[in-house]
């Protein structure tokens, strides 16, 4: 009788970085990667498409210094990659929550080091513009769809953090609440401000390349070391 040395499948789903410790790092990311699209990319947004509606508005109110079209963009190859992380999401959600994440992950590794690519070949070439929102835009979309499907509590997405604060409060004992969750919450408060403080010094002082190259980075490392495990 041939004995199956193979571990069973939960403990394959439990090596690597728990997703908690994996979502606070993607905070940190989306940070970085709206910095660069504000600053750097004309005044808009990639990874928080709540401030991009009102930046739309803005625009086309003729605010200087923002653009329908940018805007535009970006929020159109956010909604295509929010599709296609919906269908990853279809196609694998009966199995391996750990290649579940680590699939989407890599893909959004490859979208955004196509963009630091860009970037580092015509740094501060306007005809970048473009690809470089519709690439983070795209990458961001496919990892909210995917962050929202994984359903890890307290952590719904890693882009906005409207609802994160108001959990954190009401739910805080000064809210009457018991305070469930609230480690996470403003961990995720802390790791979204460390990333956009980060990603705006990179911006300022050496351009999109170094931030979008360390996004990528980042993302590969989740990439290839997340668990399927909260």
């Amino acid at each position: 009788m041939v004995q199956n040395d193979d571990p069973p499948s939960y403990d394959r789903e439990a090596r690597g970085v728990r997703l908690v410790a994996v979502l606070l790092g993607l905070t940190v990311v989306s940070g970085l990667i709206d910095a660069v699209s504000y600053l750097a990319l004309g005044h808009v947004f990639t990874a928080n498409m709540t401030g991009n509606v009102v930046v739309l508005g803005f625009a086309a109110a003729g605010a200087p210094g923002f653009s329908v079209a940018h805007t535009l963009t970006s929020l159109g190859a956010f909604v295509v990659g929010a599709m296609a992380g919906g269908r990853i999401a279809v196609r694998m959600d009966t199995g391996s929550r750990r290649t579940w994440a680590r699939v989407s992950l890599g893909a959004e590794a490859l979208l955004v080091g196509v963009a630091a690519v860009i970037a580092f070949a015509a740094p501060g070439d306007h005809a970048t513009t473009y690809p470089l929102i519709a690439l983070t835009a795209f990458a961001m979309g496919l990892r909210n769809a995917t962050v929202r499907k994984l359903k890890v509590s307290n952590f719904s997405t890693t882009t906005v953090l409207t609802m994160t604060l108001t959990g954190l409060i009401a739910d805080s004992v000064a809210g009457d609440g018991a305070g469930p969750g609230s480690l996470r919450r403003a961990s995720a408060v802390v790791a979204m401000a460390s990333g956009a403080c980060l990603g705006a010094w990179l911006t300022l002082h050496h351009g999109a390349r170094y931030p979008l190259l360390l996004a990528a980075l980042a993302a590969g490392v989740f990439a290839l070391t997340a668990s399927g495990r909260e």
